[in-house]
């Protein structure tokens, strides 16, 4: 598979983090409209026997990726920081991405300083249900509520990693990111939410550790059935309840089946290591996702970075 690199800027509030499995549903949606029912089957032909045609990863800051779920004593201590500072150090900037592993928290920075205060605020926006007997809002299902939204200044850029085959071409990818930025990514998209604009769309060599034996993944996947040492693996259990969107939410059954997957940048070594661009495997299509539409996927793929992990006693 080819790999991409997409630069995204926010146009609007965002009702949460861009991730890469969400984005991959909704990318399927922009196909639908755009190219048609025909054009998304041929494109998931194979999807659930490892033969994705695109894979997202979540958006990342700018050069930076997150910090590998990997325990802290794996880390080398970082001198003259106590253990509060160090486990703020959320950041690794990707031009210390060759240097040894156990190294980056020394160059990693805390979530405040990715996301200045300048650059990125979290707010609340106040929702109403109204009542069309009385006119007015109530108790109950009437009552006002507030849901968090992540709200972004000008100058702050995110990256996205894009694995894709020959099935589809950069300039249709580009096009469909384009069309879910108008629309706006996930929650509350329908009010003005999740709006961006894309940058640049381009085949690009992803960050890569020498003698690799690990892949550090930049998605959530599911890695069930993979074969992988569980003395050398990590990650954070994440529990996707997904429903449906685009015009599907009106289906009268949008919730999908929660899928049990883990969470990105988890850190993977599997027992016979293999050079590859994602890891994961495709979900659903056999209709144990939604009753509401059979034939529904979920990303369960990731794409990866090779690292080199130290075997440790």
């Amino acid at each position: 598979m080819k790999t991409l690199m997409a630069q995204i800027s926010p146009r609007s509030g965002f009702g949460g983090v861009i991730r890469g499995d969400t984005l991959f549903g909704q990318l399927c949606w922009a196909i639908l409209h755009r190219r048609g029912e025909a054009r998304l089957d041929e494109l998931l032909e194979g999807y659930t026997q490892n033969r994705p045609f695109l894979v997202v990863s979540d958006a990342f800051p700018s050069g930076f990726l997150p910090r590998p779920a990997l325990p802290l004593h794996r880390y080398a201590e970082v001198a003259g920081a106590d253990r509060k500072q160090v486990k703020k150090r959320n950041w690794i900037p990707v031009a210390h991405f060759a240097e040894p592993v156990d190294t980056w928290l020394h160059h990693a920075n805390p979530e405040r300083k990715i996301f200045d205060a300048d650059l990125a605020e979290a707010a609340i926006q106040p929702h109403n249900t109204i009542n069309r007997m009385t006119g007015t809002t109530g108790t109950g299902e009437f009552a006002p509520y507030v849901m968090p939204q992540l709200r972004f200044a000008d100058g702050l850029r995110f990256d996205l990693y894009l694995a894709h085959d020959e099935r589809i071409k950069i300039e249709e990818i580009r096009q469909l990111l384009v069309d879910v930025g108008l629309s706006g990514y996930g929650r509350d998209a329908s009010i003005g939410l999740g709006k961006f604009e894309v940058e640049a769309v381009q085949e690009a060599r992803w960050p890569a550790q020498s003698n690799a034996n690990a892949w550090y993944t930049l998605a959530p996947c599911a890695p069930q059935g993979m074969k992988l040492r569980p003395d050398n693996s990590w990650y954070q259990p994440f529990t996707r309840f997904g429903r449906h969107g685009d015009i599907a939410v009106h289906s009268g059954q949008p919730f999908k089946t929660p899928v049990l997957m883990a969470d990105t940048a988890a850190i993977l070594t599997p027992v016979e290591y293999n050079e590859s661009v994602f890891i994961g495997r495709g979900l659903g299509g056999d209709g144990s996702l939604s009753k509401a539409i059979p034939q529904t996927v979920h990303q369960g793929y990731a794409p990866v970075l090779p690292v080199s992990l130290e075997e440790r006693a």
